[in-house]
Protein backbone atom coordinates (compact mmCIF):
# COMPACT_ATOMS: atom_id res chain seq x y z
CA UNK A 1 0.00 0.00 0.00
CA UNK A 2 1.67 3.24 -0.71
CA UNK A 3 2.37 5.82 2.19
CA UNK A 4 0.77 9.10 2.54
CA UNK A 5 3.37 11.00 1.33
CA UNK A 6 3.24 9.21 -2.34
CA UNK A 7 -0.78 9.44 -2.63
CA UNK A 8 -0.34 13.28 -2.37
CA UNK A 9 2.42 13.35 -4.59
CA UNK A 10 -0.30 11.03 -6.89
CA UNK A 11 -3.55 13.35 -6.13
CA UNK A 12 -1.66 16.40 -7.15
CA UNK A 13 0.06 15.00 -10.44
CA UNK A 14 -3.24 14.16 -11.30
CA UNK A 15 -4.76 17.47 -10.68
CA UNK A 16 -1.66 19.08 -12.34
CA UNK A 17 -2.43 17.09 -15.41
CA UNK A 18 -6.21 17.70 -15.74
CA UNK A 19 -5.19 21.32 -15.14
CA UNK A 20 -2.72 21.86 -17.80
CA UNK A 21 -5.28 20.24 -20.07
CA UNK A 22 -7.53 22.27 -19.28
CA UNK A 23 -6.15 25.24 -19.99
CA UNK A 24 -5.08 23.20 -23.48
CA UNK A 25 -8.52 22.74 -23.83
CA UNK A 26 -9.38 26.68 -23.49
CA UNK A 27 -6.89 27.41 -25.83
CA UNK A 28 -7.70 25.27 -28.64
CA UNK A 29 -11.34 26.13 -27.96
CA UNK A 30 -11.44 29.22 -28.42
CA UNK A 31 -13.92 30.32 -30.84
CA UNK A 32 -12.44 31.45 -34.64
CA UNK A 33 -13.21 35.30 -35.07
CA UNK A 34 -15.24 36.37 -37.18
CA UNK A 35 -14.22 40.29 -37.81
CA UNK A 36 -11.20 39.26 -39.53
CA UNK A 37 -10.42 39.92 -43.21
CA UNK A 38 -10.14 43.04 -45.37
CA UNK A 39 -12.55 45.97 -44.30
CA UNK A 40 -12.76 48.99 -46.47
CA UNK A 41 -9.34 47.96 -47.96
CA UNK A 42 -7.85 47.54 -44.44
CA UNK A 43 -6.51 44.46 -41.75
CA UNK A 44 -8.06 45.15 -38.14
CA UNK A 45 -6.51 47.24 -36.15
CA UNK A 46 -5.32 45.89 -32.87
CA UNK A 47 -7.15 46.05 -29.81
CA UNK A 48 -6.15 47.76 -26.31
CA UNK A 49 -4.45 44.52 -24.70
CA UNK A 50 -0.32 43.84 -25.78
CA UNK A 51 -0.78 40.71 -27.56
CA UNK A 52 -1.29 41.63 -31.33
CA UNK A 53 1.08 43.43 -33.45
CA UNK A 54 -0.10 44.76 -36.72
CA UNK A 55 1.46 47.16 -39.88
CA UNK A 56 -1.82 49.19 -39.79
CA UNK A 57 -2.76 50.05 -36.79
CA UNK A 58 -3.10 53.47 -35.68
CA UNK A 59 -2.69 52.74 -31.57
CA UNK A 60 0.58 53.34 -31.08
CA UNK A 61 4.17 51.99 -31.58
CA UNK A 62 3.50 49.07 -29.15
CA UNK A 63 1.11 47.28 -31.71
CA UNK A 64 2.99 48.66 -34.69
CA UNK A 65 5.51 46.37 -36.97
CA UNK A 66 6.81 47.32 -40.76
CA UNK A 67 4.84 45.72 -43.53
CA UNK A 68 7.08 43.18 -45.80
CA UNK A 69 7.85 45.26 -48.83
CA UNK A 70 9.38 44.61 -51.92
CA UNK A 71 10.52 46.06 -55.51
CA UNK A 72 10.22 43.49 -57.56
CA UNK A 73 7.10 41.83 -59.35
CA UNK A 74 4.23 41.16 -56.44
CA UNK A 75 3.01 38.04 -57.41
CA UNK A 76 6.53 36.44 -56.79
CA UNK A 77 6.46 38.85 -53.85
CA UNK A 78 2.91 37.26 -52.62
CA UNK A 79 4.22 33.42 -53.46
CA UNK A 80 7.02 34.25 -51.54
CA UNK A 81 5.48 35.39 -48.36
CA UNK A 82 2.71 32.99 -48.38
CA UNK A 83 4.89 29.89 -48.55
CA UNK A 84 7.27 31.87 -45.51
CA UNK A 85 3.73 31.82 -43.77
CA UNK A 86 2.61 28.83 -44.26
CA UNK A 87 6.06 26.84 -42.86
CA UNK A 88 5.34 28.74 -39.89
CA UNK A 89 5.04 26.94 -36.62
CA UNK A 90 1.94 25.51 -35.83
CA UNK A 91 0.55 27.27 -39.08
CA UNK A 92 -2.71 25.99 -40.86
CA UNK A 93 -4.16 28.01 -43.99
CA UNK A 94 -7.87 29.22 -43.08
CA UNK A 95 -8.41 31.38 -46.05
CA UNK A 96 -6.29 31.99 -48.86
CA UNK A 97 -6.98 34.19 -51.63
CA UNK A 98 -5.02 36.17 -54.33
CA UNK A 99 -4.20 39.48 -52.15
CA UNK A 100 -5.40 38.32 -48.59
CA UNK A 101 -4.03 35.38 -46.53
CA UNK A 102 -5.74 34.03 -43.04
CA UNK A 103 -3.17 31.62 -40.91
CA UNK A 104 -4.16 30.01 -37.65
CA UNK A 105 -0.64 29.43 -35.67
CA UNK A 106 -1.13 26.61 -32.69
CA UNK A 107 1.45 26.96 -29.92
CA UNK A 108 2.95 23.82 -29.16
CA UNK A 109 2.47 22.71 -25.70
CA UNK A 110 -0.66 24.54 -24.52
CA UNK A 111 -2.20 24.66 -28.00
CA UNK A 112 -3.36 28.26 -27.78
CA UNK A 113 -4.19 29.76 -31.39
CA UNK A 114 -2.82 33.29 -32.77
CA UNK A 115 -4.82 34.72 -35.80
CA UNK A 116 -1.84 35.72 -38.69
CA UNK A 117 -3.76 37.64 -41.53
CA UNK A 118 -1.35 38.65 -44.80
CA UNK A 119 -3.30 41.16 -47.30
CA UNK A 120 -1.26 42.68 -50.89
CA UNK A 121 -1.31 46.12 -51.60
CA UNK A 122 0.71 45.49 -54.76
CA UNK A 123 0.42 49.02 -56.01
CA UNK A 124 1.81 50.34 -52.39
CA UNK A 125 4.66 47.64 -53.02
CA UNK A 126 3.92 46.47 -49.52
CA UNK A 127 2.49 43.24 -47.80
CA UNK A 128 0.48 44.62 -44.60
CA UNK A 129 0.49 42.08 -41.84
CA UNK A 130 -1.88 41.48 -38.56
CA UNK A 131 -0.96 38.87 -35.79
CA UNK A 132 -3.20 38.74 -32.67
CA UNK A 133 -4.03 36.18 -30.11
CA UNK A 134 -7.22 35.03 -29.52
CA UNK A 135 -6.91 34.47 -25.42
CA UNK A 136 -5.41 36.66 -22.91
CA UNK A 137 -4.27 39.94 -22.19
CA UNK A 138 0.14 39.69 -22.75
CA UNK A 139 1.30 36.86 -25.30
CA UNK A 140 4.75 37.74 -24.23
CA UNK A 141 5.63 39.05 -27.40
CA UNK A 142 4.82 36.13 -29.11
CA UNK A 143 3.13 37.76 -32.03
CA UNK A 144 5.76 39.76 -33.19
CA UNK A 145 8.30 37.47 -32.62
CA UNK A 146 6.26 35.66 -35.41
CA UNK A 147 6.14 38.56 -37.64
CA UNK A 148 10.14 38.83 -37.47
CA UNK A 149 10.23 35.59 -38.26
CA UNK A 150 8.20 35.48 -41.08
CA UNK A 151 10.14 38.81 -42.63
CA UNK A 152 13.75 37.04 -42.13
CA UNK A 153 12.10 33.65 -44.20
CA UNK A 154 10.39 36.32 -47.13
CA UNK A 155 13.08 38.16 -47.31
CA UNK A 156 15.21 35.01 -47.77
CA UNK A 157 12.99 33.52 -50.23
CA UNK A 158 12.96 36.94 -52.35
CA UNK A 159 17.01 36.48 -52.15
CA UNK A 160 16.89 33.08 -53.55
CA UNK A 161 14.79 34.12 -56.60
Amino acid sequence: MPSRPAKVVAVAGVLLALGVSGVACVGCSAPRPTTLGVHAGRLNDCPGSPNCVASQTTRDDEHFVEPLTFSGDARLAWQAAVAAAKELPGASVVEERADYLWIECTSRFFRFVDDLELQLVDDARRIDLRSASRLGYSDLGVNRARIESLRSAFEARLRAE
